[in-house]
């Protein structure tokens, strides 16, 4: 089977590599890709975004199934052009990607369903949500309803930063992400990530994770897409990992087929876990990055034949997955994630690889004249599989160490918490 991948992250990358492992790949495309989906698969100069395009790329290319990995093709509805070309497609149609969309749409879901999350109002001007931020006080959460790349949320200490959030998304930062907005209770607890495979008529628990979304040591500094991330996460237990399947993802679901828009592909579980179990912080419907680079590192089964039996509502009972742990440390480029420096030389990949246990994925590079640059703010990932999380993170550090990099930075801490367990 031939098989075009879409997208040029580092997700992208881990998911070419365990693509291209499956018996049932025939040729593998990436459009656009980057350097490390070139040593896996054929990267194709593709407009993501014309979605003419890419059908008739399928049709001459005799294309299995697309496998989309970032959210905003599936928001804007790639999977509905797709389907009604007669193609076979990994992900979400637009309706169901609401789950990602609209933080709203997500919210009046899980109200109407009793699905467990925070307490929330929906505001589509400025005054109104103002004023309920001084009825309720701080700290409280404000976020932009629609995509804004992972930093359209604010996790307000005091009611100064939830007030300024509320003026820079309703004036513009976000663009149309913002235009409405979401401030809902601030939940205690420990998050965690949760994914789980699903075919529109029932959901397979996959993996989970934590990740890091602070630049800084210590969890501090601006939010980012994610410096780092490891699989399992020892917060999601078995007995965690059964109720957020029975109280959170099955009724989603359930709920999604009820209203019309049955859900296929990943569902990612964003989740708190208090004293009072799981609720839902929000969902994404895609696999996360730096989440997919651990989880599929850990990954036994054929992923071409999961995808496949999700495209075809046809899941099998469960994913087998190594009970070692995998542990990803993200390099950047210096000032993410405000205005990453571009161009910065990286050299040493080849000898990470050569430690093993441990791999490395391209996120934000490019080739010019045979060199490879820095062409993004998350630049690379390095990851490694061990025996616990202790081990995982030395030997990812290993790696690290191995990469000069010298305009860029990454965190020492990745995994922390489940270190310090």
């Amino acid at each position: 089977m031939n098989i075009l991948l879409i997208g040029s992250g580092g997700r992208e990358h881990a998911l070419a590599v365990a693509l291209a492992k499956s018996p049932q790949a025939q040729k593998l495309f990436v459009a656009p890709g980057n350097p490390g989906t070139a040593q896996v698969a054929q990267n194709v100069a593709l407009d993501v975004a014309d979605f003419g395009a890419v059908i008739d790329f399928c049709r001459l290319q005799n294309i299995g199934l697309v496998v989309i990995g970032p959210e905003q093709p599936l928001v804007e509805g790639i999977v509905d052009a797709l389907e009604a070309a007669g193609i076979k497609a990994f992900g979400p149609s637009k309706a169901a990607a609401r789950l990602e969309g609209s933080k709203g749409f997500t919210k009046d879901l899980c109200a109407k369903y009793h699905i467990p999350t925070g307490a929330y109002r929906r505001f589509a001007a400025r005054e109104p949500a103002l004023a309920y931020l001084r009825e309720q006080g701080a700290p409280i959460v404000v976020k932009a309803d629609g995509l804004a790349a992972g930093k359209g949320v604010v996790v307000a200490l005091t009611l100064a930063e939830a007030e300024l959030a509320v003026n820079e998304m309703f004036s513009g930062v976000f663009g149309e992400a913002g235009a409405q907005v979401v401030i809902e209770a601030y939940l205690d607890g420990e998050e965690a990530s949760f994914f789980a495979l699903c075919d529109g008529d029932k959901a397979l628990a996959f993996a989970s994770a934590q990740d890091h979304k602070r630049a800084g040591d210590g969890d501090v500094g601006p939010n980012t897409g994610g410096m780092g991330a490891y699989s399992p996460a020892p917060v999601v237990t078995p007995e965690i990992t059964a109720r957020v399947m029975a109280e959170i993802v099955a009724p989603t679901v359930a709920a999604m087929k009820a209203e019309g828009c049955p859900f296929k592909g990943v569902l990612f579980a964003g989740l708190m876990i208090g004293e009072g179990g799981p609720k839902l912080i929000e969902f994404n419907t895609r696999f996360g990055d730096p989440e997919c680079q651990v989880m599929l590192a850990r990954l036994e089964d054929d992923l071409l034949g999961l995808l496949l039996a999700c495209a075809q509502g046809r899941l099998p009972d469960k994913v087998q997955l190594s009970d070692r742990t995998a542990l990803t440390v993200v390099l950047a480029a210096q000032n993410y994630p405000a205005a990453p420096k571009q161009g910065g030389l990286i050299s040493g990949v080849e000898q990470a690889e050569r430690i093993e246990g441990v791999s490395v994925t391209h996120a934000g590079t490019k080739r010019v004249d045979g060199k490879l640059v820095a062409n993004g703010g998350r630049v690379l990932n390095v990851t490694a599989l061990a025996d616990d999380v202790a081990q995982a993170q030395a030997l990812a550090y290993r790696g690290v160490a191995a990469i000069d990099f010298p305009e860029g930075f990454y965190r020492r801490d990745i995994g922390w918490r489940a270190v310090g367990r």
